[in-house]
């Protein structure tokens, strides 16, 4: 997922955004401890959508409160 894209997000869509992404991150977890998972770079992948969503809902907060 691009920055640009989430950008456009409302923050009540970033935090299901960020809900999905963590539920798909314990899935992709569980999967690879019981080696059932393919391909295992899915997983770097998540974390960093889970932290772009993150620094974009703490971007909106802090322009919320100028």
């Amino acid at each position: 997922m691009k920055a640009k894209e989430l950008h456009q997000l409302s923050e009540g869509e970033l935090l299901e955004k960020k809900k999905g992404l963590s539920e798909e991150l314990f899935n992709l977890r569980f999967q690879h401890a019981t080696g059932q998972l393919g391909n295992v770079m899915r997983i770097p992948q998540i974390k960093r959508d889970i932290a772009r969503v993150k620094t974009i809902l703490k971007e909106k907060a802090l322009n919320k409160g100028k």
